[in-house]
């Protein structure tokens, strides 16, 4: 399998992402399809945010294996919430989406990279 580019791993995680929150927000807020309420659309801007920045993207399996955990508590509480709930459903919503993001985090994995800084 050919190695992904870390801005096309970013796009594919904030993908990702914004499928697991809205997903979320329609279930448990009663959202209407394609929209967020307002706690939801902060929650997935903040998502963004992070992955936009990590200086990690290249090496890293999944971001709860990182040693620098770089979300600020309640919003990774938050993103656990989203993640427990919609993770499974992921996998028939956007099977593709899953198995390339399954894929690369176990290649990572199997490298020894876990979001570890080289200096």
């Amino acid at each position: 399998m050919r190695r992904e580019t870390p801005e096309k791993k970013r796009q594919d995680e904030k993908r990702l992402i914004s499928e697991m929150i809205a997903y979320y927000c329609q279930k448990k807020h009663g959202s209407a399809a394609g929209l967020l309420c307002e706690d939801c659309l902060k929650l997935e801007g903040y998502a963004h945010t992070r992955i936009a920045r990590c200086p990690f993207t290249e090496s890293k399996t999944f971001c709860s294996h990182c040693e620098v955990h770089c979300y600020a508590p309640e919003m990774r509480e938050r993103i656990r919430e989203v993640m427990r709930y919609s993770g499974p459903h992921m996998l028939i919503r956007h099977p593709l989406l899953v198995v390339r993001h399954a894929l690369t985090g176990m290649q990572n994995k199997k490298a020894g990279k876990k979001g570890e800084r080289d200096d």
